[in-house]
């Protein structure tokens, strides 16, 4: 049975030690007397839940800084989607490598993915030791000539999934209303629902993309999905930034599951007035997400949750929107609920996704607010050690194999350009 035993560390502003056994939270309290396999020192530090990142684009790491200062449907179709076709089995494996050490280097045990060559994906997650759910990309540009091969890929791909390993989970992705055929949309929710398999799918994320749905269909993006049948508490729909009143009723109705990318949002100009306390009042479940780093640049939680708490004060006009207690929960407890993790808490019983907070530094002196400084003041350097599903994957700071992965990807990258 592996065992970590970690003493004297700050839980909630008491001092306690946490004892975990294989990939489970076994007890929480002081002084616990363990002869564990390691011992972690947990003075000067603060632990909290990992940070679960509810969108994003692992592998496109391999395209930051390419396609700058364009809007969504410029930078898709002129850059990313050429670009994309230039990928290869070794960039995907290389690129989700590096997303997967950002993603530890600033806190993040679990990532809500949605990429290409799966698995690849996959193997480089597994030897990086994150949790992750990858989704299965439906995306036919309305050419329904393609239907029997993603049909196919689609099937082949979930059987393949029951060889992962218990970190990883497989999910439908249905790229968007606006790129996926209704013939499409409907097949990939049905297949969803017959393997309780959960759905990711972008919506309502620009102005533009309503204005052609209510065009086309009449109904605004939301209101489509709903005629179709295919809303429910398997879905997560990522960005939602466009969103009525009745669409906000829809979505509640079917427990959709929200997933807020500001960075992104703010970047390509798609908007900032996420409708977050009328998601909240509505009982919907928000959660936060990077987007991929060619749209959003980096995988840093920890700034995804300073800059969605200050746009959504700013354009609201009032202070107390967002405030800290709900803040962290976006990014902790809400990704464990959405994604039916027992996770995002730190309690007896749940998996052991840990992230430990250094806090012998500037930003938190004095250390008032706890959660104030370290979205506020810090930043990702803060982050100390990090354990996911009871194993240390990053120590003082150290991932094993990081000067490999940026030599490989610094050499990689250029075959795209």
């Amino acid at each position: 049975m592996n065992s970590i035993l970690i003493k004297n560390i700050l839980l909630d502003d008491n001092k306690t030690d946490i004892l975990i056994l294989n990939n489970r939270i076994n007890r929480i309290s002081q002084n616990i007397d363990y002869k564990a396999d390691k011992e972690i020192d947990g003075e000067k530090k603060v632990v909290i839940p990992g940070l679960i990142n509810m969108h994003t684009h692992a592998a496109m790491t391999l395209m930051r800084g390419i396609g700058e200062d364009m809007s969504l449907m410029e930078w898709l179709e002129n850059t990313i989607w050429p670009v994309e076709r230039k990928l290869d089995n070794e960039m995907i494996y290389w690129g989700t490598k590096l997303a997967c050490l950002e993603m530890i280097k600033s806190g993040t045990t679990t990532f809500n993915d949605q990429y290409w060559r799966i698995p690849y994906s996959v193997k480089a997650i597994e030897e990086m030791g994150l949790r992750s759910v990858q989704s299965y990309v439906i995306l036919d540009l309305m050419d329904l000539s393609k239907s029997d091969q993603i049909k196919n890929e689609c099937s082949e791909m979930y059987e393949l999934s029951k060889t992962w390993g218990d970190r990883t989970k497989f999910a439908i992705g249905i790229h968007s209303p606006y790129s996926v055929s209704e013939e499409m949309i409907v097949w990939a929710s049905a297949f969803a629902r017959e393997r309780g398999l959960l759905v990711h799918i972008h919506l309502s994320e620009t102005l533009g993309e309503n204005e052609r749905s209510i065009e086309k269909h009449g109904l605004t993006p939301t209101g489509y999905l709903e005629k179709l049948g295919v809303l429910g508490p398997e879905v997560i729909a990522a960005h939602c930034l466009w969103i009525n009143d009745d669409d906000i009723k829809i979505l509640a109705k079917r427990d959709v599951k929200i997933v807020h990318n500001i960075n992104s949002n703010l970047k390509i100009a798609s908007g900032y007035k996420f409708r977050y306390s009328e998601f909240r009042d509505a009982d919907l479940t928000v959660t936060l997400g990077t987007d991929g780093c060619a749209s959003s640049n980096n995988l840093d939680m920890i700034e995804t949750m300073k800059i969605s708490a200050l746009v959504q004060k700013g354009w609201r006009g009032d202070p107390t929107s967002m405030p800290i207690n709900e803040l962290i929960s976006l990014a902790t407890v809400n990704g464990g609920k959405s994604l039916g993790l027992e996770s995002g808490v730190i309690r007896e019983g749940y998996l052991a996704d840990l992230c430990i907070i250094d806090i012998d530094s500037f930003a938190f002196t004095p250390n008032i607010n706890f959660y104030a400084n370290l979205i506020y003041s810090a930043n990702s350097s803060c982050v100390d050690t990090v354990i996911c599903d009871g194993k240390v994957v990053m120590e003082n700071k150290k991932v094993n194999g990081e000067r490999e992965i940026l030599d490989m990807v610094n050499k990689l990258y250029k075959n795209l350009l």
